[in-house]
């Protein structure tokens, strides 16, 4: 095995197990704090195949700005963060959230089998991963989706102040 195969195990070990701790988490500040970890495990596996841009993309939008708008939405919010606010799932409610993510990885894994048999290699055209290509792909073919994102963070911003400062009704 090279180096980057031995870089790339140990990343993937530390994202998949701080995946498997935000899910099960009883905080939800730790939860956001394991995110961070799985978010930043995911832009240096693209660091460690070259693809330096989305990488940096990654860990600078992901892990800077939206973990971030998720401890702000938190503490904005007032939202309940303790043990005793996640621990209302019975053991039923979690056998059938368990069996539906067995049939959601078994379905995926059998897609991904059969476009993309064991032993073969995917044949891609080159791409330029250039910033001016990226860019002009972004601006120009998908500048509607751009847009459509940009608006929903902005309303999903907008409820979170409206819920913060949402009045109690008392003295004015």
């Amino acid at each position: 095995m090279t180096a980057q195969e031995y870089a790339f195990l140990v990343v993937a070990v530390i994202g998949s197990l701080s995946a498997i701790a935000v899910v099960t988490a009883r905080n939800v500040v730790h939860a956001a704090l394991y995110l961070v970890v799985a978010l930043a495990a995911v832009g240096v596996t693209f660091l460690l195949v070259g693809a330096e841009f989305v990488g940096w993309t990654q860990i600078l939008i992901y892990v800077g700005a939206i973990v971030i708008l998720f401890l702000f939405g938190l503490m904005l919010t007032k939202a309940p963060i303790g043990r005793d606010t996640l621990d209302y799932m019975g053991w039923k409610s979690r056998a059938v959230g368990g069996a539906l993510a067995t049939v959601l990885f078994l379905g995926l894994a059998s897609l991904t089998l059969r476009v993309w048999p064991v032993g073969t290699t995917p044949a891609s055209p080159p791409v330029d991963g250039s910033t001016a290509a990226i860019g002009t792909s972004l601006f120009h073919d998908y500048v509607l989706p751009f847009e459509v994102v940009s608006f929903l963070l902005l309303a999903a911003l907008i409820g979170a102040i409206v819920l913060a400062r949402k009045d109690d009704g008392g003295d004015q």
